[in-house]
């Protein structure tokens, strides 16, 4: 095969005409892993065995009666707090350094369902938590745009994996934007869909009423193709929805004449005024939507401090309360980011969490009326691009309002995709979110900007001075 890293949707093309083997594409990915990957760090395990084995059958299956869908054969990753059976699922911690799960998680079954071919498990902070640490069995994962940048979290791992070709699809979580942020810091696409759209049973939770699960790709498209696989109801997760799925790529490529696309123009420019090149990258993507026909509004919305706020005192609280045995008899042994908030979340009054969820309505209530006469809604996903590793502060879920938490708190599904290229040449994004349910509209969106631009045609130096070696 040629060194071009193809999308998923190019690859389920290409192996569906028997022009590329699964064989081949995951030699191929295990080539940029043994390359690239101690740069990186963004495996935690390369189930390598497991790799050629799923892609051998895979290719005997397709030889035989052709690809059963559009996954079949195609290199993923899984993060390690996803529960893969006979694989450890160590969510990056010291707890469960020896944890090796007697089944599968609802995503990673669907996922194997799908014939995909699974590469290993991807790193993430402690627990979906607590940013990059040192002081974990395993260092953090490095941005491969720049690797002494940090790639944001949790899903880290996932973020540059896909962004180095190392796979070409990857699940991710996002309890607060650890889907979107490292899709954005990253330069690839990564949706948070619709709350209860994906089972997270045999997922480590986060913050229960926040945590969602989603698929990351190098395109809007891809991420497409494996929301269909991921998306279903399951009575093993108590918010599992229960409706009939759409065809999510049945409005890919339709052109977005006519939508009408919400600007929250405060959240960016006012609230938490974002990098000169992020606003760059704004800026353009709005000229590219209006170029392509589509009709664009001014959007208010309570303050995005409010939203954070609201957002935040949910999360450190449901977290403690995930964690409260071990907090309680071995708080020691969290690493240091993870142990002050699970700290700050068990002083949480029973009151303020209360008072909260109460506003969590409210703010809710004001999306939806917002959101009446639109199609979908535009802020940015990161306020700059990405921060040296070793700069990240502390409190950085507290430095500042974040982008992406006013979706978590809605359950709204929200999608990450590169909107150009700022100061050191380091990606930066815009975020599309749409109407519960409506991640068809939401792909549609997104994938229009991907295909007007060119952004995706380019890939981190360090690929491609892999690739001409």
């Amino acid at each position: 095969m040629s060194d071009a890293i193809p999308t998923i949707a190019e690859a389920a093309r290409q192996i569906a005409a028997k022009q590329l083997s699964p064989v081949e594409l995951t030699r191929a990915c295990l080539g940029r892993i043994h390359t690239l990957d101690g740069e990186l760090n963004s495996f935690l395990y390369v189930t390598e065995e497991r790799a050629l084995a799923d892609a051998r059958a895979a290719e005997r299956a397709i030889m035989t009666g052709g690809p059963s869908g559009p996954l079949h054969g195609i290199p993923i990753g899984l993060k390690d707090i996803v529960d893969t059976k006979g694989i450890p699922t160590t969510c990056g911690s010291k707890f469960l350094q020896n944890n090796i799960p007697d089944t599968d998680a609802a995503c990673a079954e669907k996922l194997a369902a799908a014939g995909t071919v699974l590469m290993g498990k991807l790193t993430t902070h402690e627990f979906a938590d607590g940013g990059p640490s040192f002081d974990l069995p395993a260092p953090p994962a490095r941005n491969p745009w720049n690797t002494e940048r940090f790639t944001a979290g949790s899903s880290s791992g996932t973020g540059a994996a896909v962004a180095a070709g190392l796979i070409l699809g990857g699940i991710g979580t996002d309890t607060g934007g650890s889907i979107r942020g490292p899709a954005a810091l990253c330069g690839i696409a990564g949706i948070k869909p619709t709350y209860g759209l994906v089972s997270r049973a045999g997922v480590a939770p986060a913050a229960y009423s926040l945590d969602h699960i989603g698929p990351m790709a190098w395109t809007a498209e891809d991420c497409a193709l494996m929301l269909q696989a991921l998306a279903g109801h399951d009575p093993r997760d108590p918010a599992s929805a229960s409706r009939p799925l759409p065809d999510y790529t049945a409005l890919l490529g339709r052109g977005i004449k006519g939508l009408k696309i919400g600007v929250i123009h405060h959240f960016h420019e006012v609230d938490h005024k974002v990098s000169e090149g992020t606003q760059r990258g704004i800026t353009a993507a709005l000229a590219t939507f209006r170029d392509l026909g589509a009709e664009l509004r001014e959007v208010q919305l309570s303050p995005l401090q409010d939203w954070a706020a609201c957002g935040s005192l949910i999360s450190i609280t449901e977290r403690a309360a995930a964690y409260e045995e071990w907090s309680r008899t071995r708080i020691g042994d969290f690493s240091e980011r993870m142990r002050s908030r699970l700290m700050l979340g068990a002083f949480v009054s029973g009151v303020d969490y209360v008072q909260a969820v109460r506003r969590r309505r409210e703010l809710r209530a004001e999306l939806q009326t917002a959101m009446a006469g639109l199609d979908v809604v535009l802020t940015a996903t990161q306020p700059a691009e990405a921060a040296k590793l070793d700069a990240v502060p502390k409190w950085d879920l507290f430095d500042k309002p974040g982008f992406m938490m006013p979706f978590n708190v809605a359950g709204y599904p929200a999608i990450s995709v590169c909107a150009g290229f700022g100061d050191g040449g380091l990606p930066v994004a815009i975020q599309l979110v749409g109407k519960p349910f409506q991640e068809p509209t939401v792909f549609r969106v997104a994938d229009a900007i991907e295909k007007a631009t060119a952004f995706r045609r380019k890939r981190p130096a360090m690929v491609v001075a892999r690739a001409a070696a």
